[in-house]
């Protein structure tokens, strides 16, 4: 019956692609990023050579590495001409005016598949303007990974499950094994969501559910006040100078005893040493004052640039729509790395959650995963993730600012106030571009 009416929708939306010319003229091509799965690519390749032949459209698929996927983008709009579809991990809000509205296939998704997480409708939608610029298939949770027998030893079998936890947790396993917490401040992805991560979870944000900015807080100060005594007392200078791939190395070389990422350091070690990965454990988001609050780690969003017309276009809405009913392949290939934005997609996924089909021990590792819908956010949480704050993270503002702290090289009232600063220009920048709400 969910294949009828895919089918029935599909039909409605795109007719016979465009009247007079049929299915067997068409290519689409499709650029994404090189997945941390190689298993996932593999399956994905085949997928989208097998949708081509059993629809009579010919299909290409690139993969590149994740940090060329806006910079690909951008200059593909510019020149008017490029890939049919581009799969980017962050919100590309700020691309907007050079993308297709997808409303018409977020629509009928809802439509086959009921609710999507509301993390993934973060990053597609634009209330200020009603326009949905991408269609998210996928998101990543980004729990706590730690070290079971280090923090047993500690005094926390189960692992650090408040920030009170994880630094007095932490600073016991640094002065007695000499290994430390992993939370970067360095400007790179992981850095990024863990400070934002803590900040939440502290009270403090970077804007109100209103779309204004309200950094400067005293929930905000405290919550860096929090991460430069965690870097002091836990964790050593390497974290200035991190990559995305540092935390994931300490933790496969038993070098950090608490990371927060997603299964990726955890699922290389388990090809390596599955002794070692049977010894990592996994946590929800950490309590703080306000509450457990951590964003996605990354999302899986595809967009159609402006330039796609006509039968090309038609296509490569058809290709997302079936690719989203095909979600269980999706996320099974990816050793449960994609997590789906319409849960109904995938009802496998509990029992994996439950029973890992990767081989994990014990077998519900990441059955914790399953209350990821109570706690994992979106980078414009409470607010909505806009153009502005997509150039924030970006911008590595937050870590810098907490990293200024950490280093002593400004006081937590000073850095928080410098970093409002620059935020509210951005913010006026885009909202005078009507991008942006609030302002009031």
């Amino acid at each position: 019956m969910k294949g009828m009416i895919r089918i029935l929708l599909v039909f409605c939306i795109f007719g016979t692609l465009v009247f007079g010319m049929s299915a067997q003229d068409t290519e689409i091509s499709l650029l994404q990023w090189s997945h941390f799965v190689p298993r996932y690519d593999e399956w994905f390749d085949a997928y989208a050579a097998e949708w081509g032949a059993e629809n009579g459209i010919g299909v290409t698929v690139d993969h590149v590495n994740f940090t060329e996927l806006f910079s690909t983008l951008a200059a593909e709009i510019d020149a008017g001409d490029g890939h049919s579809i581009v799969e980017v991990l962050f919100s590309p809000a700020s691309f907007i005016d050079g993308l297709h509205d997808l409303r018409d296939i977020n629509e009928a998704a809802a439509e086959m598949y009921g609710e999507r997480a509301s993390t993934c409708e973060a990053a597609s939608y634009l209330p200020v303007t009603d326009t949905w610029y991408a269609f998210a298939h996928g998101y990543v949770p980004d729990p706590g990974d730690y070290d079971i027998a280090l923090w047993t030893e500690a005094g926390y079998p189960n692992g650090p499950r408040t920030y009170d936890d994880l630094l007095e947790g932490g600073r016991a396993i640094y002065e007695t094994a000499g290994i430390p917490v992993g939370i970067g401040m360095s400007p790179e992805l992981d850095s990024r969501m863990a400070t934002r991560a803590a900040i939440w979870s502290f009270g403090g944000s970077i804007q109100d559910e209103n779309e204004n900015v309200v950094l400067n807080s005293d929930e905000t100060i405290a919550a860096v006040k929090y991460l430069a005594q965690l870097q002091n007392e836990a964790m050593t200078d390497e974290v200035f100078g991190w990559t995305a791939a540092s935390n994931n190395q300490g933790l496969i070389a038993g070098e950090l005893s608490y990371i927060l990422n997603s299964n990726s350091a955890y699922r290389s070690l388990q090809k390596i040493d599955a002794a070692a990965a049977a010894n990592i454990g996994f946590t929800p988001a950490l309590e703080g004052p306000a509450g457990a609050y951590a964003s996605s780690h990354v999302w899986q969003i595809y967009v159609i640039p402006n330039y796609v017309e006509g039968a090309e276009l038609a296509a490569a809405k058809q290709f997302i729509l079936d690719h989203t009913a095909s979600y269980s392949d999706a996320t099974y290939h990816s050793e449960l790395y994609n997590f789906p934005c319409y849960a109904s997609a995938v009802p496998e996924l509990d029992g994996w959650l439950e029973a890992d089909p990767w081989g994990s021990e014990p077998p519900n590792k990441f059955e914790v995963l399953k209350t990821v819908n109570d706690w994992s956010v979106h980078l414009g949480f409470p607010g909505v993730t806009n153009p502005a704050v997509s150039q924030v993270f970006a911008e590595s503002i937050i870590p810098n600012m907490v990293a200024q702290v950490a280093l002593g090289e400004m006081n937590a009232e000073d850095a928080v106030a410098q970093a409002h600063e620059r935020i509210e220009e951005i913010f006026n920048e885009w909202r005078a571009r009507g991008l942006v709400g609030g302002g009031e």
